[in-house]
């Protein structure tokens, strides 16, 4: 399969390399360009809340090595900004004001932190997380941080307090809402893991809005409307928003995110898709449009992308599903659930193990688990297969025994 202008895509992640490994793997022979904002090659996210921070050597982050783009005539092209599109001439317009054109142009351009809106928040010692270079000078700062203060109650900000609490520091996770991962995990489940950063060594205070940062040129103090805390290190992990501002300005549909069909193509122009961070999609497991934020959906929605423009269309229904390691505790959630979901908390088999069930009009439609892969895997299996499950047939029983249950007696689970 040939074209004369090819394919380029805009952005360097995770779902940007999806899309490109997907269309060679799918034989596609036509020219494929990549646009990266920044000089590393592309790279994991989810490490650098976790252990890339203190592993002085960022390429071990990388998703595979230069010479796969090389071999596959994959043009990389590092460093370089992508400043406007002009969907009239079909062509990309560079920071440089080159211009590449294409048959297929996707957008992969992820996310942005939301910015801490105090005073102060320009310090030295003030860090966001969301790059290589982010997470390798606060992995720097831990070094001799002694009084870390994490601003959101997220996954990245709950991983990053258990890395700081792990290396000595006392650590301070503050939080607007009532509740940790207010709009991620339930408020049954939510309870089960405070206790268990607390436990750790975690101080977490929720209901508790930043008014300031102080310091003389670099941070050494958090005002809070619930009081002033020592700080010489503040992380913070406020939410981010689509980087969906190239196609805003190209005259495409945006609403958070780039608006797309269940092909992942744009409403406004089939030429054009968008996939990961940056995408607003229907999806059968949610009502309406959804944006998700996680590494199984830009890597499903990067490859179904790559297929489709390589001759191999489908509609995408990937069941969405997230991790998190924070400490000694992975949280794994499958399905999505709904603040008037029905939910069941049920124990596992050792203590550090917990589940939680969302159930919609009494058929399973999410899993939460803690310490528990084994009952997450069964989850996703039962989701992805649209098995039905009802709360009764969850009393005394677990995901993993009715699925085993089930197999036994001759039905497809």
């Amino acid at each position: 399969m040939t074209s004369a202008a090819g394919v380029v895509v805009v952005g360097g992640g995770q779902a940007g390399y999806s899309v490109v490994s997907a269309l060679r793997g799918a034989g596609y022979d036509g020219p494929v360009t990549v646009f990266a904002d920044e000089r590393h090659l592309p790279y994991q996210r989810p490490p650098l809340s976790k252990q890339a921070h203190t592993e002085p050597d960022g390429t071990r982050v990388e998703l595979v090595p230069e010479s796969f783009y090389r071999e596959r005539a994959i043009g990389l092209r590092l460093g370089e900004r992508v400043t406007a599109l002009d969907t009239a001439a079909r062509t990309v317009v560079t920071g440089t004001g080159t211009r590449v054109p294409y048959d297929h142009l996707v957008l992969a351009t992820g996310a942005r932190n939301r910015r801490l809106p105090v005073p102060g928040a320009g310090l030295d010692g003030v860090h966001a997380l969301r790059s290589l270079d982010d997470a390798l000078a606060i992995g720097r700062a831990l070094t001799t941080a002694r009084d870390v203060v994490v601003v959101g109650g997220g996954f990245i900000g709950l991983e990053l307090a258990q890395v700081a609490v792990a290396g000595g520091a006392r650590v301070t996770v503050l939080e607007l809402a009532g509740r940790l991962l207010s709009r991620a995990v339930s408020p049954q489940l939510q309870e089960h893991l405070r206790q268990r950063h607390e436990h750790s060594g975690v101080r977490i205070l929720t209901g508790t809005g930043v008014r300031a940062v102080e310091g003389a040129g670099r941070v050494e103090r958090v005002v809070t409307d619930r009081g002033v805390l020592p700080a010489d290190l503040v992380v913070y992990g406020i939410g981010a928003a689509p980087r969906d501002e190239l196609a805003r300005d190209a005259g495409l549909a945006v609403d958070d995110g780039v608006i797309v069909d269940e092909h992942l193509r744009s409403v406004t122009d089939p030429r054009i898709s968008a996939v990961g961070d940056c995408a607003r999609h229907p999806h059968p497991h949610a009502a309406g449009l959804v944006r998700l934020e996680s590494v199984q959906n830009a890597t499903d929605q990067g490859a179904l992308v790559g297929r489709r423009i390589a001759g191999s269309a489908a509609p995408y229904r990937s069941l969405p599903w997230f991790w998190s390691d924070q400490g000694a505790v992975k949280l794994q959630i499958a399905g999505l659930r709904t603040d008037t979901d029905e939910v069941r908390v049920v124990p596992g088999d050792s203590p550090d193990r917990l589940a939680a069930y969302a159930f919609r009009g009494d058929r399973l439609v999410a899993a939460e688990t803690l310490n528990w892969p084994a009952e997450h895997l069964a989850a996703r299996r039962l989701l992805e297969r649209q098995v039905p499950v009802s709360a009764g047939d969850l009393t005394g029983s677990t995901l993993g025994a009715l699925a085993r249950a089930r197999r036994g007696a001759g039905v497809r689970a």
